[in-house]
């Protein structure tokens, strides 16, 4: 039995108890958790229904515990059901319940762990989406890496999203990109407010070679050379170093696309429609302060230019029209301003704030040396760089570090762990945990053991057995919560604990026959359980894009 198939019992007896009550069946939730408690003596589940319900059912908690105690002790699987305190249900499950846990995990391979609890409706992620004047650097890399485990944890749950990298090519960023080119490409010092760095100079030397009259060219005609050739090659280096990095986006939209389709006028149009504009100091503005921003925004400036507002308005409404019910954006803490400016501008175009659009903040990376902070890259000449950091700790651990942390705080990330082989490094006490059960399944078909299929859940009934069975029952419930939350760190978290567990369990459970032994039906047994284990690792590190390694 599942905790998720427990959870169906509590609430099925929970609505027979209030029936038996006299009560209203119908408050009864459409979810209910089970937990396991932290003392192991008090069972192997419990759960906190009966005190939720009490209030609104008009009953003592413990009355209703006890009442939800006594028809819960009869479904099959479940063994006893004591009522503790104010009303805790304590539930212990018979042995071959709880290793009915191994036979799911098997029967469903890949699928465990999946559901469609979000499924419904479209959702747009957008994340990264740094500006093509240089390579994505440490904080955009943490993006990537957190995005793309969301992404991958958001189709698990059954939603409908679509990832999407939005990249500036136009305003006065690009403009001293392509300045810093064109000096650098002449020999010339480049512009005090322009790009440094090693690949400054590696890009402009690739445009003169594959236009070596562009230099001849009038300083406007050959701007715009180093311009779009800049773009252009900055960009698909962006692309490539992202897809090495394992990220794939499913659009990158161009900013470009929305002045060349006249959708910064249509916005400006819409929310003139919802009168929600107005002149002042000669400049064109959205009342934004009437949904919660802390000041109105310029939409066209008073020397006519648009202003950078009326590109977030024109894109959102971009994705609104393509048919996304939400509209989601990773950026990092220095844009904190942009929440209340984003939701007002949802507010402005009709939509609901808390339904149409999602901010997601996180914070800054720091990398840690030797025991110094690593602050620039040699080759950027900025901070630390995608392609440095693959470079340093390989992509699994970069995606595996990145990801272990609470997106909302500071993450110092000390490079000397992260290479190290041994159980320091979480990285590698999390596949080494998985190589170890490749290792022992291989060295039984060695031996010509197989699980085969009659397994009998009910001779794993060993302390440790059942403590691996029980961490491998709530995969699901933390891939739920993952996605629901935005926190990929819990599958990183649980992967920890469950290769601790999994290692508590083969010291203290010999799997494999010795030399003069016969394999027995707990040895397949075993087997099912180990692979069961197997199983979820690969789920699990699947979600953060990480390898599961056989060997290491």
């Amino acid at each position: 039995m599942t905790p998720t198939q427990l959870a169906d019992a509590v609430l099925a007896a929970t609505r027979a108890a209030l029936t038996g009550l006299g009560l209203d069946p119908a408050l009864v939730p459409a979810a209910a958790g089970v937990e396991r408690p932290r003392n192991p003596e008090h069972g192997d589940y419990a759960s906190t229904i009966a005190m939720q319900l009490a209030r609104s059912a008009g009953v003592a908690p413990r009355t209703l515990a006890q009442a939800v105690s006594a028809k819960l002790v009869e479904f099959p699987g479940v063994a006893a059901v004591d009522v503790a305190g104010p009303g805790f249900l304590n539930i212990r499950l018979d042995v071959s319940a709880i290793g009915e846990v191994a036979r799911v995990v098997v029967s469903d391979g890949s699928n465990y762990g999946r559901s469609t609890s979000l499924a419904g409706g479209k959702l747009n992620l957008e994340y990264v989406s740094a500006n093509p004047t240089g390579p994505i650097h440490i904080g955009g890399v943490r993006w990537a890496a957190v995005g793309d485990a969301l992404t991958r944890l958001f189709r698990a749950t059954g939603a409908d999203v679509t990832t999407e990298y939005y990249f500036n090519d136009a305003g006065a960023q690009i403009d001293r990109f392509a300045m810093s080119l064109l000096a650098s490409a002449r020999g010339e010092p480049v512009p005090e407010d322009g790009y440094v760095g090693g690949y400054i100079n590696d890009i402009a030397s690739a445009i003169v070679g594959k236009q070596p009259t562009a230099l001849e060219l009038p300083e406007d005609q050959a701007l715009e050379v180093f311009r779009t050739e800049g773009v252009r090659l900055m960009f698909d280096d962006v692309k490539s170093t992202l897809a090495e990095f394992g990220v794939q986006f499913d659009v990158f939209f161009n900013e470009q696309t929305l002045h060349a389709r006249g959708e910064l006028d249509a916005a400006l149009a819409r929310l003139i429609e919802e009168g929600h504009v107005y002149k002042a100091d000669g400049a064109t503005w959205v009342r934004t302060t009437a949904f919660g921003d802390d000041k109105d925004r310029v939409i066209v400036k008073s020397n006519g230019q648009w202003g950078y507002f009326a590109g977030d308005c024109a894109y959102y409404l971009d994705k609104r029209r393509r048919g996304f019910d939400k509209v989601a954006i990773i950026l990092g803490a220095d844009h904190h301003g942009y929440v209340g400016r984003l939701r007002a501008m949802a507010a402005c175009f009709g939509d609901d704030p808390d339904k149409n659009i999602e901010i997601i903040i996180g914070q800054m990376v720091n990398l840690i040396k030797d025991g110094e902070q690593l602050k620039m890259s040699k080759r950027a000449g900025t901070l630390v760089t995608l392609r440095e950091i693959i470079d340093m700790l390989g992509v699994d651990a970069a995606r595996y570090a990145l990801a272990r942390y609470s997106i909302d705080s500071t993450i110092d990330l000390d490079l000397d762990l992260w290479t190290r082989q041994s159980n320091e490094n979480p990285i590698f006490y999390v596949q080494y945990a998985h190589a170890r059960i490749a290792s022992l399944l291989r060295n039984a078909k060695e031996l010509g053991i197989t699980r085969g299929d009659d397994y009998d859940p009910g001779l794993l009934s060993h302390e440790k057995e059942r403590d691996l069975l029980r961490s491998l029952g709530e995969f699901p419930g933390v891939v739920q919560m993952a996605a629901e939350l935005r926190e990929p760190h819990r599958v990183a978290r649980y992967l920890e604990d469950l290769a601790s567990t999994y290692h508590k369990f083969y010291d203290s459970c010999r799997v494999l026959p010795r030399a003069d032994e016969q394999a027995s039906d707990l040895t397949r047994a075993r087997l099912w359980l180990a692979e069961a284990a197997r199983i979820v690792f690969v789920n699990g590190l699947w979600l953060l894009g990480v390898s599961a390694p056989e060997r290491m």
